[in-house]
């Protein structure tokens, strides 16, 4: 998990500038209507919200079976896309499998 926590930290950060500067460019609504403008656009929309919501179905049991509130993520998800997943990752706590064996 050290190093999907740690990948996820890594990811986050150039996409959010990418989302950041998309959201700058051509809006809110302007992500959508590209995503809707063609069979292409809608093609790539579909196919994320199918891993999204497999992610989802991963992500919830997760969450319950290490003590975490998964709903926050999920709504994130539900608003933001991968946002969601990349933060679940990245704010995950260290387990104890992660720790160096000692020697």
């Amino acid at each position: 998990m050290k190093h999907l926590r740690m990948l996820s930290i890594v990811l986050l950060v150039p996409f959010t500038a990418l989302t950041g500067y998309a959201l700058y460019d051509i809006g809110f609504m302007g992500v959508f209507e590209h995503q809707f403008s063609n069979s292409g656009g809608l093609q790539v929309w579909i196919d994320l919200a199918i891993a999204v919501t497999l992610i989802l179905f991963w992500l919830v049991p997760n969450a319950k079976r290490t003590g975490r509130n998964p709903w926050p993520y999920v709504i994130i998800t539900m608003i933001a896309g991968s946002f969601g997943p990349l933060l679940y990752f990245a704010l995950a706590k260290p387990s104890a499998s992660d720790a160096p064996l000692d020697t």
